[in-house]
């Protein structure tokens, strides 16, 4: 018989099917090999200038680069012009101010982000929290998304060549704002934070325990959206990403390898998304989320794309996930 499951953080309700044992399978899709792809080095001329990289040698915008980040060439937001808001009758609207960046995360040709070295991503973990430290000095970006498409059905574009995205938005995106809600209710009730105490329980109960490293948890969630979704929290209470420390990075590379290696070998490559979930940006309000340091804690999700979403869940707002997270989470435990 199915749970339905509610997401104690985000109150959303999940529909579990805690029967099925079966890995659903997804299409292969095309590797994108391209002896033209302009994120590979030496193409840097196809590409917007950069925002940021870091260099081993070589001029900006030359090769001998290690990581690049450069302005999407279509961006949906433009950093230039004055944050204006305005009602148009009953409704409200913000103009379109923000960034659209790319961190090209390796010289290589290099499709998938499990390929990469500790190293390497121990410099795409360190650009995450310079880029979000860096716009977070501009009051009109209220948040910065960060996140990763991996295959088309993840929404992936068709660069192949592995990367992430980062948008900045004038305005916090309503799932944050369900997570800050969430955890500032628990924490005007409990005092103590909400993802401090799921962390604690995760590990005393270790049914849904994936691993954990020195400074990281690992697991599968109580009420997973997706088959197989994971969740990755830092053990020491932080409430946003860019307080990272240098050993947290290193301890965050190596987690990140094990747990995308192992999507990669269960699962067969599948399109998964990677989202890091952080507070928004404190500057422009004094008195924004006032408890936010004491209720909030930065994490990341990965979830795979098993399935397209349906009418079902567009219409309810439930989640149908047919693998158990107990199921998920002793799989991804028995490859590690």
């Amino acid at each position: 018989m199915s749970e339905v499951r509610r997401d104690i953080v985000t109150d959303t309700w999940v529909i579990i099917d805690t029967e099925n044992d079966e890995i659903p399978k997804v299409p292969v899709g095309d590797s994108g090999l391209s002896a033209d792809c302009p994120f590979c080095e030496g193409h840097e001329g196809q590409t917007p200038s950069e925002i940021y990289a870091i260099r081993e040698n070589g001029a900006p915008n030359r090769p001998g680069w290690r990581l690049r980040v450069i302005p999407n060439i279509h961006p949906i937001l433009k950093i230039e012009g004055e944050l204006v808001k305005s009602g148009v009758g009953v409704y409200d609207m913000v103009s379109g101010i923000g960034a659209n960046e790319v961190i090209v995360e390796t010289p290589e040709h290099v499709t998938n982000f499990s390929k990469l070295s500790e190293e390497q991503i121990t410099l795409v973990l360190g650009t995450y929290r310079q880029r979000i430290e860096d716009l977070h000095r501009d009051k009109r970006m209220r948040y910065i998304l960060i996140f990763k498409n991996h295959g088309p059905l993840a929404g992936a574009s068709t660069m192949a060549h592995t990367h992430s995205d980062l948008i900045a938005l004038p305005a916090t995106p309503v799932r944050i704002k369900q997570k800050l809600y969430g955890a500032q209710e628990y924490y005007s009730y409990k005092e103590r934070c909400l993802f401090c105490d799921i962390i604690q329980q995760e590990i005393e109960m270790a049914d849904r325990l994936i691993f954990q490293s020195d400074e990281f948890v690992v697991l599968a969630p109580y009420a997973s959206r997706f088959p197989f979704e994971i969740l990755i929290l830092p053990k020491r209470h932080c409430y946003t990403y860019k307080e990272i420390n240098d050993k947290e990075i290193n301890d965050l590379a190596k987690a990140l390898k094990k747990v995308c290696q192992a999507v990669y070998e269960i699962l067969e490559d599948p399109p998964y998304n990677l989202i890091l979930c952080d507070s928004p940006n404190l500057l422009p309000k004094a008195s924004y989320w006032a408890t936010i340091r004491a209720d909030f804690h930065w994490h990341i999700e990965i979830t795979p794309r098993m399935y397209r979403t349906t009418g079902f869940e567009l219409g309810t707002g439930f989640y149908i996930n047919h693998i158990a997270p107990e199921k998920a989470a002793a799989m991804f435990r028995g490859q590690l």
